[in-house]
């Protein structure tokens, strides 16, 4: 097998494809679409995400220093994508991909109900990297669409369809290999 070396870049794929909700109270809500973020703490409960300097969203998370993380499903791929590649400068993305505002405890910046799962967000720390700027916030709030709640009360996130991001192509997730632990586990 032959392997053939690339310049240096970024090909760290796939990776969960969000769309992250911006504004305050008063003011238009945004929404961008973003592939670079993470989990990069459980205790506090911190996850990074990063953004380009140019982007409409980006001084709107620098100024009110929250934003919310919505995961997003099959259904919403199209908005996502749309939310991606519009500017907020000149569309009401909203408005545009008829999603839904909505409150969510710990921040003023709305959720997007259509969102299986939003994480709201307080920006503890800002980097500059470069190209973009990594807000490294605290989630301080979590709300979830109660339709995926079993009746044994267990969330199953997995059945929301959720959706990743692989060398500019949006992926639905596949079929289950197997569970955290499951190499180790005692048959």
């Amino acid at each position: 097998m032959a392997k053939v070396n690339w310049k240096p870049g970024n090909m760290l794929y796939p990776l969960p494809v969000i769309m992250v909700s911006c504004g305050e109270s008063g003011e238009k809500p945004n929404i961008i679409t973003v592939a670079w973020a993470g989990t990069i703490c459980s205790d506090p409960c911190m996850v990074s995400i990063s953004v380009r300097k140019e982007r409409f969203s980006h001084d709107i998370i620098q100024r009110t220093g929250e934003f919310v993380i919505n995961l997003v499903t099959e259904d919403l791929t199209f908005a996502t994508d749309y939310c991606g590649v519009k500017s907020g400068r000149d569309v009401d993305k909203f408005r545009e991909m008829n999603l839904t505002p909505v409150q969510i405890e710990g921040v003023s910046a709305p959720a997007i109900a259509e969102s299986p799962l939003s994480l709201a967000c307080k920006v503890k720390e800002v980097k500059e990297l470069g190209s973009h700027d990594m807000f490294i916030a605290e989630v301080v709030g979590v709300t979830v669409d109660d339709k995926y709640m079993n009746e044994s009360g267990k969330y199953e996130l997995n059945s929301s369809r959720l959706v990743a991001y692989s060398h500019g192509e949006y992926f639905g997730l596949g079929d289950k290999l197997g569970k955290f632990g499951y190499s180790v586990q005692k048959k």
